[in-house]
């Protein structure tokens, strides 16, 4: 199995290289549009800015292609956000796999949400053999607001998307690499769809 973890220069990229060696497969990081589009898993990390993040997949060209992959395709926390339609942070557009807006959390709370906290309401393949209410490490000051295509919550201030799944996309606000065993799992399940 041919696993791309997209390498756009905003990434977590070593500790999902570590996780996805940890479950026995092998990882390549990419930013070959047809090396990516060879493969069977895609992977989409992000941590930072999402404005500059999104400056750097323009120009690669990889904001016209992720969303027309067709194999699997796995966000993580600001990869996931990308996939949505726009974030507040930076005003920025992007990439309108995920139907809704990602907005910053209001100031009557500690921002960034760091540190440990449950998902719920699970509804996905992703999540087969994960038990209601596992803890997931987050850190974000951004959330995409329940819709249509959450498949997990989280609780932070109000009820928001710790999950979302649009066809062959997946994507989590949490990070699976830093969740221990039941993160991996959740890794390994993506891995096997």
């Amino acid at each position: 199995m041919k696993i791309v973890i997209i390498n756009y220069g905003a990434g977590n990229i070593q500790s999902i290289m570590f996780a996805i060696e940890r479950l026995g497969f092998k990882a390549v990081l990419s930013n070959d549009p047809e090396e990516i589009k060879a493969a069977d898993k895609v992977i989409f990390p992000g941590v930072g800015e999402a404005s500059y993040a999104m400056k750097m997949l323009k120009q690669s060209g990889l904001d016209s292609l992720i969303p027309t992959l067709k194999q699997p395709v796995f966000g993580i926390c600001l990869g996931m956000q990308l996939m949505c339609n726009s974030s507040e942070e930076g005003n920025t557009e992007g990439l309108g796999i995920f139907d809704v807006d990602v907005i910053k959390f209001s100031p009557k709370v500690k921002v960034p949400q760091m540190g440990w906290n449950n998902i719920y309401n699970l509804k996905s393949d992703l999540f087969k053999g994960i038990a209601e209410n596992e803890y997931m490490y987050l850190v974000h000051s951004f959330y995409a607001p329940i819709c249509k295509e959450t498949i997990a919550t989280t609780d932070y201030e109000l009820e928001y998307s710790s999950a979302l799944e649009n066809d062959n996309f997946y994507g989590t606000q949490f990070h699976p690499e830093k969740s221990g065993d039941v993160g991996e799992q959740i890794l390994n399940n993506f891995l096997k769809i």
